[in-house]
């Protein structure tokens, strides 16, 4: 395998789409450094390892030797991203903007090198084009073709209003890839229509028309559900290591090939030396340990990694409980109190039926021992420590 050959694998690994990937091709081939642009629309960032996976990407370009522009969309942040709404979007300030814009920077340069980013605002370009330039832009694509946008056309279906500075987004959005003269653009795979409009005004404007690359949304926890702090299937990046590593050791061991494929900086050749080593009897356990530290390295430090690894074999392969489990006392009038309302109250479970759920699989203990009767009652006075899982610990003292 040549090395453009080997280059486009690795460029290739985990995306959902790249529109022309020939036009790629012959790009590597010219042998500069292509621009690869990637655009952050300023809301206020709180990622999650699923929001990393278009960094990871940016990165990987990096390691290959090409330039990454880091846009940061300030302009276009004040208009609000239409993209999937079903109504009118509130426009970001520009102290929103520039706060947002911070802090969203001080957490991807924990991915990306920043001697080898390019940070542009795309104020630069948009602020100066002014009444004319603007309706001159505007002149270059129709209603018509915006209407063919899924959440566009919904909205008009049903009767919803489109503000006209909603059609501008793309087009700004666009025209940042002109201003750039970008040879990629990366994003999500509800982007695609933004980014196509890039490559067509591209066109217009006599330059080479942009490769699009889109990349999946990462599936959480559960393998089922895309990852979302609201459906609690996720990964903070600012998580403790030892919440991170548990977490990613419950993913399955099929799951655990996808976060590779899409986390992982590991070369295409390491990760099939690892599945083969698998088929060939290594347990799964012992490479997930490899993506866990991984992950864990990459936000935290490897110090923090190899600790958290040690306490998740004390802890779950020898029994051991952690050391700084929760207290909780529960005031209940002498009354005491039922096992389900304990564990939803003590927040090891988020609602009584979670709990009586957690009890029926066997998954809830009382001091190391399972309690497996629906209808057991804590009375006042009792204190142990109540588990739920492997991960969820409380101290429990029923007043």
């Amino acid at each position: 395998m040549s090395d453009i050959e080997q280059d486009l694998a690795l460029i290739a690994r985990g995306t959902d789409e790249i529109t022309k990937i020939e036009e790629l091709e012959e790009r590597l081939k010219e042998g500069r450094p292509l621009r690869i642009k990637v655009g952050f629309d300023p809301t206020a960032p709180d990622l999650h390892i699923g929001h990393t996976v278009i960094i990871n990407k940016m990165r990987q370009f990096q390691d290959l030797g090409h330039t990454v522009i880091f846009l940061i969309g300030d302009f276009t942040g004040m208009i609000g991203d239409p993209t999937g709404k079903s109504a009118t979007r509130k426009a970001l300030t520009p102290e929103q903007v520039r706060e947002n814009a911070e802090t969203y920077a001080s957490q991807v340069f924990q991915i990306l090198d920043r001697d080898k980013t390019e940070i542009r605002f795309n104020s630069e370009w948009l602020g100066e084009l002014g009444s004319e330039g603007m309706i001159r832009l505007a002149a270059k694509y129709t209603v018509a073709r915006m209407l063919e946008r899924d959440d566009f056309k919904k909205r008009f279906a049903d009767n919803q209003p489109i503000a006209i500075h909603e059609f501008l987004y793309p087009l700004a959005q666009g025209y940042d890839s002109v201003a750039l003269e970008c040879d990629v653009e990366m994003g999500g795979t509800d982007q695609l229509f933004n980014l196509l409009v890039g490559r067509q005004l591209q066109g217009q404007y006599g330059q080479k028309p942009q490769i699009i690359i889109t990349l999946p949304l990462l599936e959480g926890l559960d393998g089922v559900q895309k990852m979302s702090k609201s459906l609690g299937n996720y990964v903070g990046i600012t998580e403790a290591p030892e919440e991170m590593f548990g977490k990613l050791m419950s993913i399955s061991d099929d799951l655990m090939w996808r976060y590779f494929d899409l986390l992982s900086f590991r070369s295409n050749e390491e990760l099939e030396q690892l599945k083969a080593d698998v088929e060939g009897g290594r347990n799964p356990r012992d490479v997930k340990f490899l993506l866990c530290e991984e992950i864990i390295e990459r936000f935290h430090d490897r110090a923090s990694a190899v600790a958290a690894r040690e306490a998740f074999i004390a802890r779950f392969q020898q029994g051991q409980m952690p050391d700084d489990i929760p207290e909780k006392t529960l005031d209940t009038g002498g009354e005491g109190i039922g096992l389900a309302a304990a564990l939803t109250q003590c927040g090891l479970t988020s609602s009584n039926s979670e709990a009586f759920r957690m009890i029926q699989q066997g998954a809830v203990k009382i001091d190391g021992e399972k309690a497996a009767d629906k209808r057991m009652r804590l009375d006042a006075g009792f204190s142990g420590v109540l588990q739920v899982g492997k991960r969820k610990f409380s101290k429990a003292t029923v007043a």
